[in-house]
């Protein structure tokens, strides 16, 4: 499917539909609307696929690496990447954790980590290059890079729906990508890169002076045009958030909802949503992200985040817990008996 493709079949998702499944939960035994935002959960899932239980949940990581470590943006170096994506293959890592924890798979994608990887099992290669360059100094990508990223993200989302899988999650892993996060952030919000750019993995002072003023560079010497989001994400993105932001697209047209992790995924989901104003529709925006830009881009988006409890990781662990909170609001909807059903008598209003 290409890009064009997938833009032409996302439809908004009907609010007829959820205002039936809201009308449902009103009337089970409790105060209408007393389950807060688990309602609004029960009802936007339900609404989107027409299903009332998650039959299968897969979190996908992707990985790539970032020419733009040259200047000095990441506390880490970059054979951390591929280190990490061992890792994951082992289960070893926290993502691997808590996806076990709600019952996730979790399945790692290459999209340009700067390592070959020999065939393992839960390791899917679509690399487009062993890195991005450094987008401080040009473009981090070509066009068409950018559109092999973003339709390889639209292929698995439309994987998932052939094979059951009812709710995706994202997840990332490259050392520096929180800087191009951070770019795409001062594209599309307008806010000075000052105000959208945070300290990643936990780089010091100096670290965060650089990290600003090679955005700075990049905004400057690029000039990518937030009216093109393919060309924001060519000039200033990564692979792996390319990935994601197809994978973000494609579960909009292919009707699934996806858990949108923190900063990195947001990142990319913003520009899955550029591309198409009903994006935002089939998103839930798992956890409010440290990272200071990270709230500017879920308000352009237009979603409040599921879990605020201060987590700056990555890897798509945010989205893994929020997916436990979307399954508790849909055993909610499944089984809390209505007043009718349990005898009980309403109270006034109702």
């Amino acid at each position: 499917m290409t890009l064009q493709d997938a833009r032409n079949q996302i439809t908004p998702v009907s609010v007829e539909r959820m205002d039936a499944v809201q009308a449902r939960l009103d009337r089970q035994t409790k105060p209408p609307g007393s389950l807060g935002r688990l309602e609004e959960f029960a009802r936007r899932f339900v609404a989107i696929t027409g299903r009332e239980e998650v039959r299968a949940k897969t979190v996908f990581t992707f990985a790539g690496d970032h020419g733009v470590t040259a200047e000095g943006v990441s506390a880490f170096p970059p054979e951390v990447t591929p280190q990490m994506v061992f890792n994951f293959l082992e289960g070893g890592a926290a993502i691997n954790v808590l996806a076990r924890h709600v019952g996730a798979e979790v399945k790692v994608v290459d999209m340009g980590v700067d390592y070959e990887f020999p065939p393992r099992r839960g390791l899917l290669n679509r690399k487009v290059a062993r890195g991005t360059a450094n987008l401080a100094a040009g473009p981090a990508m070509s066009r068409e890079q950018a559109l092999q990223a973003l339709e390889t993200g639209i292929a698995i989302a439309a994987d998932c729906a052939g094979k059951g899988i009812d709710l995706v999650g994202t997840g990332d892993m490259g050392i520096g990508n929180t800087t191009p996060s951070a770019a795409i952030a001062a594209v599309f919000t307008g806010l000075p890169v000052e105000r959208v750019t945070h300290r990643g993995t936990g780089i010091d002072d100096a670290g965060l002076v650089r990290k600003i003023a090679a955005i700075a560079r990049a905004l400057e010497v690029n000039r990518p045009d937030p009216a093109d989001p393919v060309d924001v994400l060519a000039k200033v993105g990564g692979f792996e958030i390319g990935g994601i932001a197809g994978l973000v697209l494609g579960c909009a047209a292919v009707g699934l909802p996806v858990v949108v992790d923190g900063f990195i995924s947001t990142a990319a989901a913003l520009i899955a949503s550029e591309l198409h104003p009903h994006v935002r529709d089939y998103v839930f925006a798992a956890h409010q992200s440290v990272e200071i830009g990270h709230a500017a881009m879920l308000e352009r988006i237009g979603q409040r985040p599921i879990l605020d409890l201060g987590m700056r990781l990555g890897e798509g662990t945010g989205g893994a817990l929020a997916m436990g909170l979307i399954e508790a609001a849909l055993r909610g909807l499944r089984e809390i008996a209505t007043f009718e059903d349990a005898g009980v008598t309403r109270g006034s209003g109702q």
